[in-house]
């Protein structure tokens, strides 16, 4: 029994039964050992969790550096926006982990970064304001995050067309969006 393996189990957990059963005593039961044991090697569920977050967050970030490379604006973005999505789909444990919420020096020292980064970069390719692009950033995450987690929730499952047409068409609009961007967002104390 090693951290790393501890962080695997956890992991693989996670995928089979969600987040919420990743536990100190699930653990010591899936390795045949006494929870004092995993003690000695994690400092405690809540860093066994953010442990997790970080192995699913560099996997994530693994999967869209094979993705992205050769690819640029609208290509770059779908390759982005499905590479979420099919992690997501894959490990829906991991992905609830990489969306929870770390400390900065966790988060800093995670892959979060890197793929905010690759976001960035896709925003940069519709010319988009450093500020805007900040805001674009958080649209995509929204669409990508909204989506996934209605489909897990089987909130497109009593409804034609397929969720993955409906996909298609929220990246579409998307797209659409950045290449459309507003020159200046209305306040948000405004709107009624």
């Amino acid at each position: 029994m090693t951290e790393a393996r501890l962080v695997s189990a956890a992991a693989e957990l996670a995928d089979e039964e969600g987040l919420a059963a990743v536990s100190i005593s699930a653990l010591a039961r899936r390795f045949g050992a006494q929870p004092a044991s995993v003690y000695s090697h994690v400092a405690g569920l809540d860093r066994l969790l953010d442990h997790t977050a970080q192995f699913a967050l560099k996997e994530l970030s693994d999967l869209l550096a094979e993705t992205l490379p050769g690819k640029a604006g609208r290509s770059a973005l779908f390759a982005f926006a499905n590479a979420h999505r099919d992690y997501a789909r894959a490990h829906p444990g991991r992905w609830q982990a990489a969306g929870r919420q770390l400390a900065p020096d966790v988060a800093a020292a995670s892959a979060g970064p890197r793929i905010a980064r690759a976001a960035r970069a896709i925003m940069r390719e519709y010319g988009l304001s450093a500020t805007d692009e900040v805001h674009a950033v958080r649209l995509l995450g929204s669409a990508i995050n909204g989506f996934v987690a209605l489909e897990a929730g089987g909130g497109f499952d009593h409804s034609a067309p397929p969720a993955a047409e409906s996909w298609a068409r929220v990246l579409d609009a998307v797209d659409t969006s950045l290449r459309h961007w507003p020159a200046a967002a209305a306040s948000a104390t405004s709107i009624d």
